[in-house]
């Protein structure tokens, strides 16, 4: 008896398409699948030039888009995982100033560890 299990193998992209709100990968199985261009913040804020750029990875295991430094795995499609965007990092700082307070002029001194005498 066959099962479905013997007629499949990885998924694998042939194609891929960033649309105004998705991403469209076209698998060598015959399968479309899509996600929202939410998933990548990174696409989202891309220019459709730059999500023109892309390339196959890993023999169609996922896509790179080298113009913004983003890669999506068929594997993170399938299973639905958007990319996170990263944290705000705290303001930046201007010669030092954080927060309106100027840095500390002392130096740290090393610490000395105390031996005990005999």
């Amino acid at each position: 008896m066959s099962t479905a299990a013997e007629f499949t193998s990885d998924p694998l992209i042939q194609d891929v398409r960033v649309t105004a709100n998705e991403i469209i990968a076209h698998l060598a199985d015959g399968r479309v699948i899509s996600v929202p261009l939410a998933w990548s913040w990174r696409l989202s804020d891309a220019t459709p030039k730059q999500r023109a750029n892309f390339r196959l990875v890993g023999a169609g295991q996922g896509v790179h888009w080298p113009d913004v430094d983003e890669d999506i795995s068929v594997e993170g499609m399938l299973h639905g995982i958007p990319a996170g965007r990263p944290r705000s990092r705290r303001s930046p700082t201007v010669a030092g100033v954080v927060r309106g307070r100027m840095p500390s002029n002392r130096r740290m001194q090393p610490t000395r560890k105390k031996h005990a005498r005999g």
